[in-house]
């Protein structure tokens, strides 16, 4: 059986970069559309940020916004793609650990934080392993770096 296709560190060439293409667009859907749910009820999600005891809430969902949208969207071109990478990790596991901490609620609640707090492990799992790999061909980024 030829194994060569799973050695570790040789790439797929053209399968590999539209992989992660389409990884960078799966992360990025997520990202675009709560972000922009955010953003459309600012009011909504600075009062889930209150009840979190989030400080500063109404600047901390303004936040959440636009980074959500700005990764998102820097994701979908793959401009900046392993430092918005590193930011999507970490941002993931502090919403993780402040927006679902299934661990303090009982019952419907907690089976959905729980889900939710290990979606949003699995995301910042994503993020680093693209921080790792890196935006592909089909990207800005490797545009700039063949100028």
């Amino acid at each position: 059986m030829n194994t060569e296709w799973i050695a570790p560190n040789r790439g797929l060439g053209k399968a590999e970069d539209a992989v992660i293409l389409l990884a960078r667009l799966l992360l990025a859907a997520l990202f675009l559309l709560f972000g922009w749910n955010k953003l459309m009820d600012i009011s909504g999600t600075t009062a889930y940020m209150d009840q979190l005891g989030v400080p500063a809430s109404e600047l901390a969902a303004m936040a959440a916004a636009v980074i959500e949208l700005g990764a998102g969207a820097a994701l979908v071109v793959g401009l900046w793609t392993r430092p918005v990478a590193c930011l999507l990790a970490i941002y993931a596991l502090v919403a993780a650990l402040i927006g679902h901490p299934y661990w303090a609620t009982e019952g419907a609640q907690q089976y959905a934080d729980t889900v939710n707090f290990y979606k949003n492990l699995s995301i910042a799992g994503g993020s680093l392993l693209l921080l790792a790999t890196g935006p592909g061909r089909h990207a800005l980024d490797a545009i700039r770096r063949s100028s």
